[in-house]
């Protein structure tokens, strides 16, 4: 039965990205009929659609009742997006993923975001309050930058004209096949987790981590290789700090986390280092290129053999 939950749970979870890739394609298409600024549709269009596939493992594993599963998932896959998306994509790209200024002014308020959840959670538990603080930090922010997208005048369009209704009825089919899809991969991993006798929290870091940020890894890498790095920007960081934000406040107020501390100690210090990395490439020569992408895929690796090895020491 080990191998068999383990074979559901990446099935579901393959299913879940595959379609979530399309509904980046036909969000893609809306925002383009739409003729909305670039970074703004990243941020909000394909970053929301990115989020879904770890935000609806996240919020089916706190109504199951294991929010740890939505926790580590949930860190974990910020800390993936952070190292291993951009590496993997400043690697992929020409002259590495220029970055513009306006998003440069933003840097440090990207990393209070990120600090939030671990300032909150230092007693070992994010209550309902802590969620519910979460998720009006994070609106806050998007509707903050919502104001100011007239400040973004890159468009994003073409000549093409795109059928509006078609491209939304397409989105709602591929959301329901996601949540079905993360419905069962939630099961069969905690299943699988049970079997072999590891933590849920674990899995989630890991695993489903790696798994759901391939969204964001496959547009990002389409995005910088038609010159277009502001969206890869955008969706990536919009994709942290909804996960961070909203998504993490939404599973605590369903079922308040508690956790080990010294397991958030990891967690949050590899997420808090990530970011200082990336934020700093981003600052140096306003580009991550391919040297610092193979520093932060580096930094991945020690992050991931970490956890394995202080697994047993901080009981995640």
């Amino acid at each position: 039965m080990i191998i068999v939950n383990l074979g559901l749970a990446i099935l579901f979870l393959i299913i879940l990205v595959k379609f979530a890739g399309y509904a980046i394609k036909y969000s893609s298409k809306i925002a383009r009929a739409l003729h909305l600024p670039e970074f703004i549709v990243s941020f909000f269009i394909i970053a929301v659609v990115s989020v879904l596939p770890e935000a609806t493992i996240s919020i089916m594993s706190a109504i199951n009742g294991n929010s740890q599963l939505g926790l580590g998932t949930l860190l974990g896959s910020n800390i993936a997006d952070l190292t291993l998306v951009f590496g993997i994509v400043a690697l992929a790209s020409s002259g590495g993923i220029k970055v513009q200024s306006k998003i440069l002014r933003k840097n440090t308020f990207y990393l209070i975001l990120l600090a939030f959840p671990l300032l909150l959670g230092v007693d070992g538990e994010l209550s309902r309050l802590d969620g519910g603080i979460l998720v009006i930090i994070g609106g806050l922010f998007f509707y903050k930058l919502y104001s100011e997208s007239k400040r973004f005048s890159k468009k994003f369009g073409d000549s093409k004209r795109e059928p509006f209704m078609k491209n939304l009825v397409l989105l709602i089919v591929c959301l329901l096949v996601i949540l079905a899809s993360a419905f069962f991969t939630v099961k069969y991993a905690e299943k699988f987790a049970y079997d072999i006798k590891i933590p849920a929290m674990l899995i989630g870091i890991t695993v489903l981590a790696i798994g759901t940020c391939l969204p964001e890894l496959a547009f990002s890498l389409k995005a910088v290789r038609k010159n277009h790095d502001d969206l890869a920007l955008g969706d990536i960081l919009g994709t942290v700090i909804a996960d961070g934000t909203i998504i993490l406040g939404i599973v605590a107020l369903i079922q308040p986390i508690v956790y080990n501390p010294p397991s958030m100690y990891l967690l949050g210090g590899a997420l808090f280092l990530g970011s200082v990395f990336t934020i700093s490439f981003m600052r140096s020569d306003k580009k991550i290129d391919k040297k610092e992408g193979l520093i932060l895929i580096f930094f991945y690796i020690i992050f991931l053999i970490l956890q394995f090895i202080l697994n047993d020491f901080i009981n995640i």
